[in-house]
């Protein structure tokens, strides 16, 4: 698995944390870890993106950008609106195909969900994932909603025979409520893939050095952590 795209069912999912976990862990394991933002959307030049929170995060990466664009929008919709040159699926499997000569793992970060139109002719992470011939992780969120947008991910995915390794919890709650509970059991159900690790919410507050610590302990082994699905499953059943 030299390439690994994170897609989320939608934003503010924790996407980005979620693909932190998952270098912090893979760092950890031994592996050189690179991350790639297929398009960085809402920030400044010099302001911090996603890559460099996840290297801020998990440590020892590389981290790159196809493109920035600094509303938050929809890639294809910042890039014209900036009057800049929108990203195009094979730009994105270009610039990962450069970081496997030099990595044994490289993370490719969508932006929003897995069909966000990159460019004006409705290239998306999909295409990008396609070209690469790359596995997808689907980062979705614990509540009530999830299972719909989890379901309509997984079947756009196979509809396009993708791999859909699985599904990670972005953002596991403290308390969970039943809904969640719930959802433990049903996503792996929807998705027709398993559930490979829940991230618990606010971990991206932690300090680098606990969230490195950590890591592992949120995801199952085939991202290279100890997470026991089983065992969540029982303590998370209602």
């Amino acid at each position: 698995m030299p390439v690994l795209v994170i897609t989320g069912t939608g934003t503010e999912v924790g996407k980005t944390v979620t693909t932190a976990a998952v270098a912090a862990a893979a760092v950890a394991a031994g592996r050189s870890v690179a991350v790639l933002k297929a398009a960085q959307t809402g920030v400044a030049p010099d302001e911090r993106g996603d890559a460099e929170e996840v290297a801020r995060l998990a440590g020892d990466v590389t981290t790159a950008e196809v493109a920035r664009y600094p509303e938050p929008l929809a890639p294809a919709t910042a890039a014209r609106r900036a009057g800049r040159p929108p990203v195009r699926p094979q730009e994105i499997a270009e610039a990962a195909a450069k970081l496997v000569a030099e990595h044994d793992l490289v993370l490719v970060e969508g932006a929003g969900g897995l069909l966000v139109r990159f460019d004006e002719a409705g290239g998306t992470l999909a295409d990008a994932a396609e070209l690469m011939a790359a596995p997808v992780l689907v980062v979705a969120s614990a509540g009530l909603g999830t299972l719909n947008t989890t379901e309509l991910t997984a079947r756009e995915l196979r509809t396009r025979r993708l791999d859909l390794l699985g599904v990670v919890i972005g953002s596991w709650p403290a308390a969970p409520d039943l809904a969640s509970r719930c959802n433990v059991a049903d996503l792996p159900d929807v998705a027709a893939a398993p559930l490979l690790g829940a991230v618990p919410a606010g971990a991206g507050a932690l300090t680098p050095t606990d969230f490195r610590a950590a890591a592992p302990d949120w995801l199952a082994p085939r991202l290279f952590g100890t997470w026991d699905a089983e065992g969540f499953r029982g303590r998370a059943a209602p």
